[in-house]
């Protein structure tokens, strides 16, 4: 009857499981195996707990860390951590504490398949135990509650309250941000839309432009404002300035009417119908078509599947932070099994909606000391509100999946890797990515990304390019997101590229040969893309054509519309 049960409750898409309780038996019997292993360990910890112990009535001058935290851990940043005698203990055995569990687990004789899993298993234990993450061991914390009375605590529980009610831990201020107002507000109309997607065409801000459009296929896991947030570091608006006709896929916050939706039908109804749009608004010419994240794998399988018609309708392909090979797919890929999938293909075997918070809670959950304790110590703690940051905003506002689509994505990808095998069909056609060798590719990763580890999309780039002529790989620093949102005239960060050509089977190799330069990465991208789009023109004066008319102002509703289950629940209260 109600939208909002049909939505699952998980508290994470990553799960405990009986293969990691199978893979911790594993760990216990193989140390029984090894009695000399921890002896040693425990041993060593104790000798230098000892050396902490007595340099602490040391003179500052000559006091020296036996242990300390590595570069750019914020956690300890706290000066008191190494002035304060009970602070610097506090810190030091901490610290010792996790290298011994970490060196248990690399020294223990087990497969590297169960290492894997156990070093993020045993990481999640040891930052939830670090001495930051308690009130009274945290020295931040305590001078804050002599400063305010405890005031700090009173305000934190209210914070508490609030987010318990969203579902969330508030990493930013939402308040400081409107879609449609200082966000995801570039020019443009929606001229086309169906259950799927709706798709935005960007207003001209030069008096010509390529004659050749630009198709930007983004993550249907997340809104697509990601690639549209303020002006300064806008990609779609940086594309726009160079010159290039956008057209952008915004895909829809699926509720029940999307319950049965399939990965086919992702790829029909949303990456095949925007290119059929753009290329009738366009008059056949050929599409430069750009994919980020998951939106890549569905944009590569789109075009694969249309490769075995007669005309492609793509000039060219850029990938962002993607992935096609998913033989070693990171620290998410270590808990795909079968046991998994099928779990959830039963609970979708009729439909459903998978909550999009879950997802989000899943990725926060691989980097806990950047996406949740820092945020936790702040709002309950320390009593503060969020600071406003576009990228925490967008990244608060989930998005629900169907329920089949999503389960089809773990299978094909995930657990048996078959569009990198050649053994996907979709559509009721085989799909085979060297149909799309042909076509110049411009592939970027980040270096410390977590979800699509930069050397696995060095390999799915190999699957498109690698033996062609045509290939450009480009390996930016930071993260997942981070490292693509990273406007140029900001000069922070790197990026490396090589010439174009064939890549290296070897990714060191590539790194041989690749030259590093300073700030980000979208001016070489845009020097590429110009000669991938042709001749310039005068813009159009108006978006769409007499078929695909302006249906309203970017950007959209789709994209602005609240969740699903919570209009649900709205309305139900009204009732």
């Amino acid at each position: 009857m109600t939208e909002h049960k049909n939505i699952l409750s998980e508290s994470s898409v990553i799960p405990g499981g009986k293969k990691m309780a199978a893979t911790w038996q594993r760990f216990l019997q193989a140390l029984t195996q090894q009695p000399d292993l921890w002896i040693n360990i425990c041993t060593e910890v104790q000798r230098k707990q000892l050396e902490v112990t007595s340099s602490l009535g040391a003179k500052n001058e000559e006091k020296e860390e036996i242990v300390s935290p590595s570069k750019g851990d914020r956690r300890f940043s706290d000066k008191q951590w190494r002035e304060n005698p009970f602070f610097s203990m506090l810190m030091q055995n901490y610290l010792l504490n996790s290298e011994a569990v970490r060196e248990v687990v690399e020294k223990v004789n087990l497969p590297e398949s169960d290492k894997k899993l156990l070093r993020f298993s045993i990481g999640q234990y040891v930052d939830a135990m670090s001495p930051s993450n308690f009130p009274a061991t945290n020295p931040t914390v305590m001078e804050e509650a002599m400063q305010t009375g405890g005031e700090n605590f009173v305000t934190g529980m209210q914070n508490l309250m609030s987010d318990a009610q969203n579902g969330t831990i508030s990493n930013t201020d939402r308040e400081s941000f409107v879609i449609g107002g200082n966000i995801a507000c570039t020019p443009g109309k929606v001229i086309a839309q169906n259950d799927v997607m709706q798709l935005i065409e960007y207003a001209p801000q030069t008096a010509q432009v390529y004659c050749r459009p630009l198709l930007i296929v983004p993550p249907c896991i997340n809104k697509y404002y990601i690639l549209d947030l303020q002006q300064k570091n806008s990609f779609v608006r940086h594309a726009i300035a160079a010159g290039h006709r956008v057209f952008l896929v915004s895909w829809v916050n699926a509720g029940q009417k999307q319950r049965n939706f399939d990965w086919d039908f992702y790829l029909r109804e949303g990456v095949m119908a925007a290119l059929d749009i753009v290329s009738a608004v366009c008059k056949g010419e050929k599409i430069n078509t750009l994919g980020f994240c998951i939106g890549g794998t569905l944009l590569a399988c789109a075009l694969a599947v249309l490769a075995k018609s007669d005309e492609s309708p793509a000039q060219s392909l850029t990938l962002l932070a993607t992935m096609l090979d998913f033989s070693d797919a990171g620290e998410i890929g270590l808990f795909v099994d079968k046991e998994m999938v099928g779990d959830y293909e039963q609970r979708f075997a009729d439909g459903g909606v998978l909550d999009g918070r879950n997802l989000a809670r899943g990725f926060a959950a691989l980097r806990p000391n950047d996406l949740i304790w820092p945020y936790f110590i702040d709002n309950y703690y320390l009593g503060k509100k969020p600071q406003a940051f576009d990228l925490l905003f967008w990244n608060a506002d989930s998005t629900n999946l169907p329920g089949p689509m999503f389960s089809s994505y773990l299978r094909d990808t995930y657990l048996e890797n078959r569009i990198a095998k050649d053994k996907a069909t979709m559509c009721n056609v085989p799909v085979r990515l060297l149909t799309l060798s042909h076509l110049p590719l411009y592939a970027v990763s980040c270096e410390k990304d977590h979800i699509v580890p930069w050397r696995t999309a060095y390999e799915s780039a190999r699957l498109l390019g690698g033996k062609g002529s045509k290939a450009r790989f480009v390996l930016a620093a930071s993260g997942h997101i981070a490292g693509i949102i990273n406007p140029p005239d900001k000069n922070k960060g790197w990026h490396q590229t090589s010439a174009a050509g064939v890549l290296p089977k070897n990714v060191a190799q590539w790194q041989a040969t690749a030259k590093q330069q300073e700030g980000g990465w979208w001016n070489d991208w845009i020097g590429w893309l110009a000669r991938q789009s042709g001749k310039k023109k005068a813009a159009p004066k108006r978006v769409g054509n007499v078929r695909y008319s302006p249906i309203e102002d970017a950007p959209g509703t789709y994209v602005s519309v609240p969740r699903p289950d919570i209009v649900t629940s709205q309305v139900e209260a009204k009732e």
